[in-house]
């Protein structure tokens, strides 16, 4: 059985950092393209960056480029986003996913997500 846990959400103060971590089982993850998606309330998905099986070849999103460094751990099956300079529009629900190097994946390929909140 594929699952995909994220974890490493919570509540920041715009211009805090989080790392965001996708532990994976089911499948084998040396071999997946991953990547990283977000839904704010009441908008559309957004793909953020994907990344190659052998972590060398690696997308993002223009307005997170700088930003966000996504990176994996194949020995662990673990993806990872590390989010620094957030801003009240980084929040959202975020998912890891199979597949997605340059574009969304389908919500089927996507983990349950973990909230991000920047606030004052």
């Amino acid at each position: 059985q594929v699952q995909l846990v994220e974890s490493g959400g919570g509540m920041v103060q715009p211009g805090g950092s989080l790392r965001l971590s996708c532990t994976t089982s089911g499948f084998d993850f040396n071999y997946a393209v991953m990547s990283w998606v977000r839904q704010a309330p009441g908008k559309g998905p957004e793909w953020l960056s994907g990344i190659n099986p052998a972590g060398t070849t690696i997308y993002y999103k223009d307005s997170v480029k700088g930003r966000f460094t996504i990176s994996r751990v194949n020995a662990e099956n673990t993806l990872y986003l590390q989010m620094i300079d957030l801003k009240p529009e980084d929040t959202a629900r975020y998912y890891c996913s199979r597949g997605g190097l340059v574009s969304l994946p389908p919500s089927n390929l996507w983990g349950q997500g973990t909230q991000v909140t920047v606030s004052s």
